[in-house]
């Protein structure tokens, strides 16, 4: 014998509970080979289940036991686990993708594939919450993982590569509470603990479809009594589950009316058909008749027809609206004559890719039993036992915050698991921000966000857990949710933009000044609270007469701003030199005139100086200079006392720049610097060119130049 591994060799007990009957497989794994050592299966004495639903628990229980004890005295030990699986009455499948990413590119673990996975079952279970418009509650009992991908590129398995981002898409399914529950009552009343939990589907393609077939667009259709199952495989995966409501039942059914039998005797007939020529049958008042087969399959000829008709379409429809390239059949029902015929039809495809599978697939099964069954309804209960060693999952039951809940087991749940299955919301399960605060600083968005609040609280059976706590069948879990924390709160003085300093040379010696900031026009101090939607202005510049002030230092007439004639008004940045003389406090604004001053300061400002505050700050200052000599003239002062011209009407100028039209008011009057403040142009160093070329009317401009309408000005670099 092989050598065997814990798992493998472990005994594994798999019951099929199926509508019309339940049957019971003992065996092991050795290798790659199933040992079958014992199997029994027993019919319903009553219809205690339809269409793969249990009606009456008390009785399936009761069958079981029957089974369990005919298999327990032919092992000589008695059984307490069992695996069992879930018709797909009414199951519900979502695909869905997921996709995660890491901070830094790492080498991928099996942690990060559950994780991904636990991801994928979430997001489909909110997708599938969506769109259930039924009362009914159901639960997740199984995913299929389809597809992974690597960077984006598809790749068979994640674990070892190095990633940034890893995807997967992935397959859920779900039942509602009511089957599953039924199930366990079931097996529990046959005093079985269920030690695995798969789909009818899932448990048949484990034997009717090998992995080396899996590559192919094949369907598995496993035709019981009460449900049509269906497995869509493809690319090396299963990409799709699908469920028919019609199957054997609804045959017996029409046999029952036009023999006027009871239920079991139709059934007797059914399987006989296409076996026998002649059928004996009793009727329902004790008389002997007879039918031949060939009258069976035509009173169920059109019912196989508008069966199989369902079946083919839910192929198509699970497979991108198109046929399979073949179909393998498993499941008593699909043993009526005709049945694999039509069904081939239906699909469009040739009748031998359409076949029922039974011995045929079981080349990795030995029966270690006299007279075994190797028919195409021993395909599912094999196939549960085999689906044990593939998933040995199974349904656990915990309570959350007082609520019972139960949770398909994959081996790893954690406390998260259990509050998503329960709604609990996922943000309450972790630390939450207070509100943040926005608003803009020199025109650029900002936020600082809220303080985080406490995180939940969770106690497993009492003792302190985390959201990562795996938890076991019976875990009382009791979690509080998270606080919110306080919301955000900012000192204007701790912006990085007002902290920094500002250093400029004042007669010679170096000075760090603060920047001074505007909070909606307002000038505040450092110790101002920030509020919701607050525009703020960092200035990154002093007027002469404000660093005067700050210095407690008398301004006198002769200015100079990196060594050019300059006003107490005159706007001082970072790195600039300022030199003015104390002694002498008498104001001499009109002896420089107002454009050289700006224009020859100008050429002296560093790289990083904005060039539209300084063209806001002359046209302020042209402003200021209008007003304060009007104010002169309407006091009396004559000219000589001010030197000013007396304030001229404002005029409109008219000029094309760079074939564009510029119009110009306001002003006395025009020179030819003032278009700066009209255009777009990039004075910054580093140069664009040799030089600035401009012209007005096809000769070199003077920068004094008086303006008249119509005037052609070039400005560019060369």
């Amino acid at each position: 014998m092989a050598q065997l591994n814990e798992k493998q060799s472990q005994t594994v007990f798999g019951l099929d509970i199926g509508t019309r009957s339940i049957v019971g497989t003992v065996g092991y794994l050795d290798g790659n080979k199933f040992h079958v050592i014992a199997q029994h299966s027993k019919e319903h004495e009553t219809r205690a289940m339809l269409d793969g639903q249990i009606h009456d628990i008390q009785k399936v229980g009761e069958s079981i036991i029957q089974v369990k004890e005919v298999l327990e005295k032919e092992l000589g030990r008695k059984l307490t686990e069992v695996c069992i699986a879930a018709a797909g009455r009414v199951l519900r499948t979502v695909t869905t993708f997921v996709e995660t990413s890491f901070e830094n590119e790492k080498e991928v673990t099996e942690d990060d594939v559950y994780m991904l996975s636990t991801l994928g079952v979430e997001k489909a279970y909110v997708e599938f919450q969506k769109g259930n418009d039924t009362e009914m509650k159901f639960y997740c009992v199984g995913y299929t993982p389809m597809r992974y991908y690597l960077n984006g590129y598809q790749i068979n398995n994640l674990v070892g590569h190095k990633a940034k981002t890893i995807g997967l898409d992935l397959i859920g399914t779900f039942l509602p509470d009511d089957v599953v529950d039924g199930l366990y009552k079931a097996v529990e009343i046959a005093g079985l603990r269920v030690a695995n939990l798969t789909l009818e589907p899932i448990a048949a393609i484990q034997v009717a479809i090998p992995e080396k077939f899996r590559m192919l667009n094949m369907a598995l259709v496993d035709v019981g009594a009460g449900t049509s199952d269906i497995c869509i495989t493809k690319e090396g995966t299963i990409t799709a589950y699908g469920m028919i409501p019609q199957a054997g039942d609804s045959l017996t059914d029409i046999i029952v009316q036009h023999c006027l039998c009871e239920f079991d005797v139709a059934e007797k007939i059914k399987r006989s058909a296409g076996v026998q020529d002649t059928i004996e049958y009793e009727d329902i008042m004790g008389l002997p008749q007879t039918i031949s087969s060939a009258e069976v399959e035509g009173i169920l000829e059109d019912t196989v027809e508008q069966m199989t008709l369902q079946v083919a379409e839910g192929i198509k429809n699970l497979n991108g609206e198109k046929p399979v390239s073949a179909v393998f059949v498993v499941g008593g029902g699909g043993m009526i004559p005709g049945y694999t015929q039509k069904l081939a039809k239906h699909l469009g495809i040739l009748p031998e890719r359409v076949a029922i599978r039974g011995k045929e697939v079981m080349q990795n099964i030995i029966f270690d039993i006299e007279n075994p069954r190797r028919d195409a309804m021993m395909v599912t209960p094999i196939g549960i036992c085999y689906s044990f060693y593939e998933q040995s999952n199974n349904f656990i039951f915990a309570e959350f915050n007082g609520e019972r809940i139960k949770l398909y087991d994959t081996g790893k749940l954690t406390v998260a698991d259990c509050a998503m299955q329960i709604s609990f919301p996922n943000e309450e399960l972790f630390p939450r921000r207070g509100k943040a605060l926005t608003f803009t600083v020199n025109e650029k968005s900002r936020m600082v966000r809220g303080q985080l609040g406490e995180a939940s609280t969770i106690l497993v059976n009492g003792a302190e857990a985390y959201i990562t706590t795996q938890i076991k069948n019976g875990d009382k879990i009791e979690v509080t949710s998270s606080t919110i924390g306080e919301p955000a709160e900012l000192e204007l003085g701790k912006l990085p933009e007002f902290s920094e300093k500002m250093v400029i040379t004042v007669n010679g010696m170096p000075i760090s000044l603060p920047k001074t900031a505007f909070v909606n026009g307002v000038l505040q101090n450092e110790y101002y609270t920030v509020k919701e939607g607050d525009v703020i202005d960092i200035h990154n510049y002093y007027t002469v007469e404000e660093i005067g002030t700050l210095l407690d230092m008398t301004v006198g007439s002769e200015i100079k701003v990196n060594d050019i004639p300059a006003k107490r008004d005159t706007r001082v940045y970072e790195d600039f030199t300022l030199t003015f003389s104390a002694d002498v406090e008498e104001e001499l604004d009109g002896v420089l005139d107002e454009e050289e001053t700006t224009q020859d300061i100008e050429q002296h400002i560093p790289q990083e100086v904005n060039q539209e505050e300084l063209q806001v700050t002359k046209t302020s200052e042209t402003k200021e200079k209008s007003i304060q000599q009007k104010e002169e003239v309407e006091t009396g002062k004559t000219e000589e006392e001010v030197d000013f011209e007396p304030v001229a009407e404002p005029v409109t100028v008219a000029v094309i720049v760079n074939k564009k039209p510029i119009v110009m008011s306001g002003k006395p009057s025009y020179v030819f610097v003032d278009v700066f403040d009209y255009i777009q142009f990039d004075l910054h160093h580093p140069p664009k060119g040799k030089g600035i070329v401009t012209n007005m009317n096809g000769h070199p401009a003077e920068y004094m130049a008086t303006l008249q309408d119509g005037d052609i000005i070039d400005i560019y670099w060369e």
